[in-house]
């Protein structure tokens, strides 16, 4: 079974979340999965609407968020990954598909975020992990059997 992933990647510190969605399109290709579409949305707290938009699509088993959330000079950045991460989580149990976690922060240097950027390659795996999971452990669709 191929997996589609869905990947949602924030453009703010796009120097960093570049080189995530690298990663982690490298890593899906590795294990075998295809990233079927990537949507950039301004930052991590506007991730949910588009994470809503790609568990909506049929060709999509699964969404990676891929974003890095830094430390400023007032609590934004806690504000900012609480409510976005909540908000996806919630996603993942309306729709019943996976939505990984690949955001790195709060409360971390430019330079600690650089060191992160594996965040998504976890996030790839997770995300794998889970619709493998998920897949095993519903019930197969009841095959047509000729009448006898």
């Amino acid at each position: 079974m191929a997996i589609n992933i869905g990947i949602v990647v924030s453009e703010f510190n796009f120097d960093i979340t570049r080189a995530m969605l690298e990663l982690a399109k490298e890593h899906a290709d590795f294990l075998g999965a295809r990233v079927s579409h990537v949507l950039k949305v301004p930052g991590v707290f506007d991730m949910p609407l588009a994470v809503k938009d790609m568990l909506g699509r049929s060709d999509v088993d699964c969404v990676v968020t891929l974003g890095a959330v830094i430390e400023g000079q007032t609590g934004h950045d806690e504000i900012v990954i609480q409510h976005a991460s909540r908000k996806i989580a919630d996603l993942s149990l309306e729709f019943n598909k996976p939505v990984t976690l690949g955001v790195a922060g709060p409360g971390m240097s430019r330079l600690e975020a650089h060191e992160r950027v594996d965040y998504a390659k976890r996030a790839v795996e997770a995300a794998v992990k889970m619709t493998k999971a998920l897949s095993a452990s519903r019930p197969r669709k009841a095959r047509g059997r000729s009448g006898g």
